[in-house]
């Protein structure tokens, strides 16, 4: 029994092995993804080669990913393989980063999986330390990052501002903690990859985010290393349309993990690090937990339930009194909002204490029911010149102000009382965590039911 064992009482999951590198695949596989780059490729292919033959220490591959180019590209690539064995081509007739890393990735026998972008605009010198926890074993997925005082970059204001502020409402509404998700300039253990890859299908540049934050719930270890970056000027990439495809990704994503499609319990259960699954550890269980963060996703989700609950009183106030359709309105409104905030703002997953929480979000909702009830008597109290009644819009205008009062003693609310962590008693025996060993197989994660790919992946010698 190791120390570990001893202290928690409970088989910790087993630490991630050193990647053995005299096996005889090659120890990394380097994918670039491509589309009509027949002017770059050739130099990248060799600058690239020539880097790893000379500072990377172990075997490796260069795997070119041809997304249904429609220029020389491809001719260009095996002409190059055919001179560098280490030069592997693979022809996809389908565009998309994300269909090629998935595809190429699930099909490698390396143990560790990169990629980087054809212009190298990441400079090679962070490749070391980029593949070096993952070989050791130490970290689970690594990936360059731009946006760190200890980074160097040279882009335009324009491409920066959107980069900043895609990263911003990742780490705000998401709870994500990496600091960098589209940098072209990533790694990732194959044992991992194998496991989490499936359950992705982003076909195109949200591959890179439902990735990292797909491996965050998880509970992996993600490395981060500050790269110098300059920019390409002739890059293809149109910056505003992959952002707006980003948004629609998150919400995709977000979506996908409340309802189920991600089995993220079972794959936490079955991967993430430390002694205890990450569904029983604090930090894991409140990603973003930062005020302003929470401020933020708080102030989302209060903006659907305002604009619903603006909706659902207008339809329902014509078919009932204020009164009536003002609490029906609050108490379907008040439940939706109590578990979005639970499981978004306050990161607070599982079954654990769901009754207690909804119990006390409904004393919540009393409060708000109370502040804008109360409006509506006062409104409709005489208060009015003349003893007039008060117009629609009037009681609109009146219960959207008792409602945004409501809305901010309800933040208070959840965040000091309702979705506040309890700490654990001094002499409250511990509760049982349940061991990667001890947890239910989850087919969806399970060796026997990963897809296998039949993606060609003959090496291409020299002639």
């Amino acid at each position: 029994m190791t120390i570990t064992d001893q202290a928690y009482g409970t088989q910790p999951h087993p630490r991630r092995q050193p990647i053995d590198t005299s096996s005889a695949a090659p120890v990394l596989d380097v994918t670039i993804p491509v589309y009509n780059e027949e002017r770059d490729l050739e130099e990248c292919l060799r600058r690239l080669h020539a880097y790893l033959s000379g500072a990377f220490p172990h075997s490796f591959r260069i795997t070119v990913a041809d997304n249904a180019s429609t220029d020389g590209t491809l001719k260009t690539a095996e002409r190059v393989a055919r001179e560098l064995r280490e030069v592997n081509v693979v022809h996809l007739e389908e565009k998309g980063r994300g269909n090629a890393l998935r595809r190429v990735w699930l099909a490698s026998p390396s143990p560790v999986l990169a990629y980087m972008d054809v212009d190298l605009s990441t400079d090679l010198a962070a490749l070391g330390p980029l593949l070096a926890p993952l070989i050791s074993g130490h970290s689970d997925l690594a990936i360059g990052t731009r946006l760190t005082r200890n980074s160097r970059v040279v882009r335009g204001p324009k491409r920066e501002f959107i980069s900043r502020s895609y990263n911003f409402l990742l780490q705000s509404l998401m709870g994500a903690r990496f600091s960098d998700a589209q940098c072209g300039f990533k790694a990732i253990r194959a044992d991992i990859a194998q496991q989490i890859l499936p359950h992705t299908v982003d076909t195109a540049w949200f591959f890179d985010t439902e990735l990292l934050v797909l491996a965050e719930r998880c509970g992996l270890r993600v490395h981060e290393v500050p790269v110098d970056w300059t920019d390409d000027p002739n890059s293809s990439v149109d910056i505003v349309q992959t952002a707006l495809a980003d948004v629609r990704g998150m919400a995709r994503l977000s979506k996908d993990m409340v309802t189920g499609r991600i089995p993220v319990g079972e794959l936490r259960a079955a991967l993430a690090r430390g002694p205890f699954p990450a569904a029983s550890r604090s930090q894991e269980q409140s990603p973003g937990g930062s005020l302003f963060g929470q401020l933020v996703r708080f102030g989302a989700i209060g903006v659907a339930s305002t604009v619903a609950y603006l909706v659902l009183f207008y339809l329902c106030r014509n078919l009932m009194d204020p009164q009536l359709a003002n609490l029906l309105t609050l108490l379907t409104t008040a439940v939706a909002n109590t578990a979005a905030n639970r499981r978004f703002t306050f990161g607070v997953t599982g079954n654990s204490e769901v009754a207690r929480h909804h119990f006390e979000g409904l004393l919540v909702f009393g409060i708000g029911l109370a502040l804008t009830s109360g409006a509506l008597a006062l409104v409709h109290s005489g208060a009015l010149p003349g003893g007039t009644t008060p117009d629609r819009w009037l009681e609109l205008a009146t219960v959207t102000a008792a409602n945004l009062a409501a809305t901010a003693l309800k933040f208070l609310l959840f965040r000091l009382w309702v979705f506040r962590r309890r700490p654990t008693p001094p002499n409250a025996p511990a509760a049982p965590a349940t061991s990667a060993t001890n947890a239910p197989a989850a087919p969806a994660v399970s060796e026997a039911s990963l897809p296998q790919s039949s993606l060609p992946t003959t090496e291409m010698t020299q002639s």
